[in-house]
């Protein structure tokens, strides 16, 4: 079916409870996941079945009917001339390689301007992030598209500010996110500002993903950035020895040595090649560190963390984390604490079905089942609760900081 309605918990007070249409728009080539990855977020709100405002999912290309995307499943389109632009509350513009010939097609181009203006608000996922350039709209304004392609996005328009590193930007209006799975980011993100935290980190919880994803506003690890950045993995042995010695004391003097270069070739040589100095490079050696140890359950201080990590003390490897995450280590360990309980959690209901669907085979069992079903129940509770709970008090806690 071309369209979908989902029923949120209910609006904020500054919101009429009405059906907002979000239009998504599809052309051959496009890419599954920027648009069922969005489209997921926006009709799970139906499964709340709590009162309140809706959206109205619609999926549209230039004549309707099915949409090859990159992968060759087809999506079941109806026409733009179905839809007004004044009908439209939210435009989603998805990517994928199909993008570049959706400026040749001056009928969608045209209801694609006709809608910018009118719509309440505006965005792009992935590569989508051209087809607003090529409107206009996003001139003067924060924007970020896959990391692939910020290079290409930042060259063809100056007038856009590019944030390369960026999960998702929204300015006024108009968001724009990174690659693929960073338009589930985008729209839980459009859900909370339209419903609120709870409603969103519910949302996100069914779908056993990040309200605000670890890492902040990081789209890849900079270590996969610098190698990217390092195309003939000059310093790939380097940054190995420099993980296998992560505590030690990395000035650049010893760098150099082991690069075998005098200190000022080595730096000037290691920032054109990986984008970042040497002091940046072992700090961003050391975040990722910190991140794995983080997520060990067998290190529990944060203070034992930095000692390993190299960073001396906690306060410094804080500080570091604001630079390259945007969240303290606390705040990342709390939010890698709720993903592996969610993973336990799922892993774990199918095989208390099948213990309990054993035991009703059994005559007599009635005790050997209600015993089971307590210890599954206390199980349960005792893995995911605790990290629920850090988890909706780091997002209010952000929630407040931000405010």
């Amino acid at each position: 079916m071309p369209s979908k309605s989902a029923t949120p918990r209910r609006p904020e007070p500054r919101e009429k409870a009405a059906t907002r249409r979000v239009a998504i728009v599809a052309f051959p080539g496009v890419t599954l996941l920027d648009i069922s990855g969005p489209a997921q977020v926006f009709a799970e709100l139906q499964a709340i079945e709590l009162p309140g405002a809706s959206y109205s999912l619609s999926y549209l290309s230039t004549s309707g009917g099915l949409v090859p995307t990159d992968v060759g499943m087809m999506i079941d389109t109806a026409p733009i001339s179905s839809i007004r632009p004044n009908q439209v509350d939210t435009l989603v513009i998805p990517g994928g390689p199909g993008i570049w010939a959706l400026r040749q097609d001056a009928l969608l181009v045209e209801w694609i301007s006709e809608v910018l203006p009118r719509a309440r608000r505006v965005a792009s996922v992935c590569l989508g992030a051209f087809a607003l350039a090529w409107t206009g709209v996003l001139d003067g304004k924060r924007a970020a598209t896959h990391w692939r392609y910020c290079p290409r996005l930042a060259d063809g328009f100056p007038k856009i500010r590019v944030e390369p590193n960026a999960i998702f930007v929204k300015d006024g209006r108009v968001w724009t996110s990174a690659g693929v799975s960073a338009g589930i980011d985008l729209a839980l993100a459009m859900i909370e500002e339209d419903f609120g935290h709870t409603t969103a980190l519910d949302i996100a919880r069914r779908l056993v993903v990040f309200l605000k994803r670890p890492g902040g506003q990081s789209q890849f690890s900079t270590v996969l950035a610098a190698q990217a950045s390092d195309v003939e993995g000059r310093f790939s042995a380097l940054h190995a020895w420099i993980i296998e010695n992560i505590a030690g004391d990395l000035k650049v003097e010893t760098l150099a040595a082991k690069a075998g270069m005098t200190p000022r070739t080595f730096a000037r040589a290691y920032t054109s090649r990986t984008g970042m100095t040497p002091a940046s490079g072992v700090e961003a050696l050391r975040v990722e560190t910190a991140r794995l140890l983080l997520e060990s359950s067998e290190i529990r201080g944060v203070v034992d963390v930095a000692r390993r990590a190299g960073f001396g003390d906690d306060e410094r490897m804080r500080r570091a984390f604001i630079r390259h995450l945007g969240i303290s280590p606390s705040e990342y360990r709390s939010r890698a604490t709720f993903a592996a309980a969610a993973t336990i959690f799922l892993w774990f209901v199918p095989k208390m079905r099948q213990a309990l669907t054993f035991l009703a085979t059994i005559e007599n069992n009635g005790v050997a089942m209600k015993t089971l079903a307590v210890i599954s129940i206390l199980a349960l509770l005792t893995i995911s609760g605790a990290a629920y709970t850090d988890q909706i008090l780091t997002g209010d806690q952000a929630m407040q900081g931000a405010n």
